[in-house]
């Protein structure tokens, strides 16, 4: 028997549905992608397993990530986002008893492998492209909201790690997220986001103009540097998420002189996405993503430069990749309406998520053998294509007739 679509009486509220996924995925950034960075050297002294390998699992999840994305969002395009998010929280947990019991580095990359399926079928894009399916253009504002919640992720997360990994220790601690994923996040998915895909009466908010269909061939230039552009842009955080404590202090600070100053990037994320949520309604997303690329490229330019304004380059690098999360999932809706988003959103999401696999790894290789001069030269090239990239894509948009520069 099929259920019938969800209706405006039978879908929850805005407000209860962006207040779900926001803490949703808090807790599934936590129990993923920012769990190495304060259980890894634990892990690798417990077990003596070498420490390449135990960051190495978060690398390959990202990887396994990467590859399904395409059929992540080919589902929730065709189905709509409540089954594959549970199925994400259903793989984050299952994955997480795997590293707790895991009796090898062998099991330990396996469990990796399986929450690197519940990252790709849960984290922003997966969310993005629900919002998108439910809200049409009007998911704009749904989008820049989830992202207030997603900064917070590293902040509400990072403390818990370290409190339970001193309590119960590294294993333990995986257990809980397990329990999290599983009783929390899982039955939250299950019960708040409808089923089915809302009938048309409830996508139909858009407040501009039909966009053209997605799957034509004209398209394909403006996929390509949008796809591009994106790649870049994660190529440029995940390095600097796992480096840039350690560039800092090849620069002469102490440990925690970059501890303080690295702290800066959080809030200035969120400071960013708080700005860009009041003025929204007055600019087409294609200048949030100029914007992004503009305080990554200054910000990194800075650090490069050796200027003596660290702070300042930091609160400059924190807002351009604050804003750059808003831009991801706004501009393909802007561009190309809510018909095809979700699916559009998975094959995006597959080259920027191979390429934040591969950045640590790569950013290692160029701190050892040019320093960590060669590897911020090297990230404020990236970022000064990145810009040129924008630039392009901006052209695009507005060389076509069907597009408009103007807000949605």
């Amino acid at each position: 028997m099929t259920s019938s679509p969800p209706t405006a009486a039978t879908v929850p509220s805005r407000r209860t549905i962006i207040t779900t996924l926001g803490v949703t995925q808090i807790m599934a950034w936590g129990s993923s992608y920012y769990l190495p960075a304060v259980i890894a050297p634990a892990v690798a002294a417990d077990t003596g397993w070498p420490l390449p390998w135990v960051v190495g699992g978060l690398s390959l999840g990202l990887l396994t990530a990467g590859v399904i994305s395409p059929h992540v969002g080919s589902s929730i395009e065709r189905h709509g986002g409540r089954n594959v998010l549970a199925f994400s929280a259903g793989c984050i947990g299952l994955g997480q008893v795997g590293l707790a019991v895991a009796p090898n580095v062998a099991a330990y990359i396996v469990a990796w492998l399986v929450i690197g399926l519940g990252m790709g079928a849960g984290l922003y894009d997966a969310a993005f492209g629900t919002l998108g399916r439910l809200y049409g253009h009007a998911a704009r504002s749904a989008i820049t909201t989830l992202t207030l919640f997603g900064g917070f992720a590293s902040t509400v997360c990072w403390p818990i790690s370290a409190f339970l990994l001193g309590e119960i220790g590294w294993r333990g601690t995986c257990l809980v997220y397990a329990a999290v994923q599983l009783f929390i996040a899982l039955p939250l998915y299950l019960v708040i986001l409808p089923r089915g895909l809302p009938t048309p009466t409830a996508k139909a908010t858009s407040s501009g103009a039909a966009t053209p269909a997605l799957q034509t061939d004209s398209n394909l230039p403006i996929i390509i540097v949008l796809a591009a552009t994106l790649t870049l842009a994660a190529v440029i955080s995940s390095t600097l998420s796992v480096h840039l404590l350690t560039i800092l202090q090849k620069n002469g600070m102490t440990l925690a002189a970059a501890v303080g100053l690295g702290a800066l990037v959080g809030p200035s994320q969120v400071a960013a996405r708080t700005i860009e949520m009041m003025i929204a309604r007055f600019h087409h997303p294609i200048w949030t993503k100029f914007a992004s690329v503009a305080f990554v490229a200054i910000g990194v330019s800075a650090l490069w430069l050796g200027m003596p304004i660290v702070p300042l380059a930091l609160a400059f690098y924190g807002a351009g990749i604050g804003l750059e999360s808003i831009a991801r999932g706004t501009l393909p809706l802007a561009i190309f309406g809510y018909d095809g988003y979700a699916k559009l959103m998975g094959r995006l999401a597959m080259p920027s998520l191979i390429a934040q696999a591969a950045a640590p790894s790569l950013g290692a290789l160029l701190l050892e053998r040019f320093g960590a001069y060669g590897a911020l030269a090297t990230l404020s090239g990236l970022a000064l294509i990145n810009v040129a990239l924008a630039c392009g894509l901006g052209w695009l948009i507005v060389s076509r007739r069907e597009f408009q520069v103007q807000p949605r």
